[in-house]
This record gives structure tokens, C-alpha cells and sequence, in this order.
């Protein structure tokens, strides 16, 4: 997708403001084509004028004059906006609190699996170790670790990007 939108870029630079581009999606295959003639199907790309570095339009000045709310775009109350991120800070608080526990369990089941090798019994009695058997239990093991660990991650991002302290009433 994003090859698709520097081809538009390039194609809105390359392109006199009056230059036409139209994009066709096969129906089949769904395979997206853009083209300077209209085809059965397609439909006409609304291009951007590019801004020169220099303009008044690239230093922002006029970024909101340019990008106006739409009258229909639904509005939510500040007091709504905040009963809904302490909401999902405290659903967020709750899935990091389980993830993290799940987390240590895994950890544990790592350093327990470590200490268990593999072994079995040969038709004459001899206990051997299969390391093959334990190389797979310590890389599931670890895998398990490691998603735990990004989950992690994860919601401890979002909690820093929703913003705010936490709410614990």
C-alpha cells in the first residue's frame, strides 16, 4: 500500500494541476492500477497540490484553516471524553495486571522447564536425555515468555500514550 500512495506522490508531483489519474480495481484478483485514462470501473484520484517549502501553507500557519472539522463529525463532551479514557485506563490497568502475572508464570515454567531434562528409558534400561525433546520444550517455553513480554510492552505504550495519572478511586 504504501509503494501505491509514493506512486501518487511521485504521479502529483510529476503532473500539472490539470492532469487527471484514475484508479481501477480488478474485480478478480483485486489488483489496483492507477492510469491517466478513465477505464470501465475506475474512478478519478483527487490529487494534492504539492507545498514548497517556502510557502506560507508549509510553516502551518494555515493548517486549520485548510482542514476544517466537518459540521456532521460527531462531537463527544470533555466530561464523556474523560469517563471513557478512565474506562479504558482502567481496562488497560486490568489486562497489564494479567499479563503481567501470566508473564511470571511463564518465566517460572521456563526456569522449571530448565531444570527438567527430557529423558526416557532405552529397551535396556538406561535412562538417556533426548536433547532434541528438550531444545523444542525450551524454545515453546521461551516463545511463551517472549509474547508475554510484548504484551507487556504493549500496554504499558498505550497506558503511557492515553496520558493522564492513574485513576484508582
Amino acid at each position: 500500500m504504501k509503494k501505491y500512495l509514493w506512486i501518487l506522490v511521485g504521479l502529483g508531483v510529476s503532473f500539472s494541476a490539470g492532469a487527471e489519474i484514475y484508479k481501477h480495481v480488478d474485480p478478480v484478483t483485486g489488483k489496483v492500477t492507477y492510469s491517466d485514462k478513465p477505464d470501465k470501473g475506475s474512478t478519478k484520484v483527487d490529487l494534492v497540490e504539492p507545498v514548497s517549502p517556502g510557502s506560507s501553507e508549509a510553516s502551518g500557519s494555515s493548517a486549520k484553516a485548510q482542514t476544517p472539522t466537518p459540521a456532521s463529525f460527531p462531537k463527544v463532551e470533555k466530561n464523556e471524553q474523560k469517563d471513557r479514557d478512565t474506562a479504558r485506563r482502567k481496562i488497560l490497568e486490568q489486562e497489564l495486571a494479567d499479563e503481567q502475572q501470566k508473564l511470571e508464570e511463564a518465566k517460572q515454567a521456563y526456569a522449571e522447564g530448565e531444570s527438567k531434562p527430557e529423558v526416557y528409558r532405552t529397551k535396556d534400561g538406561k535412562v538417556k536425555r533426548s536433547m532434541g525433546r528438550y531444545l523444542e520444550k525450551m524454545d515453546e517455553l521461551q516463545s511463551q515468555v517472549d509474547e508475554h513480554q510484548r504484551n507487556v510492552d504493549m500496554l504499558e505504550k498505550d497506558l503511557a500514550n492515553l496520558g493522564g495519572g492513574s485513576n484508582n478511586n
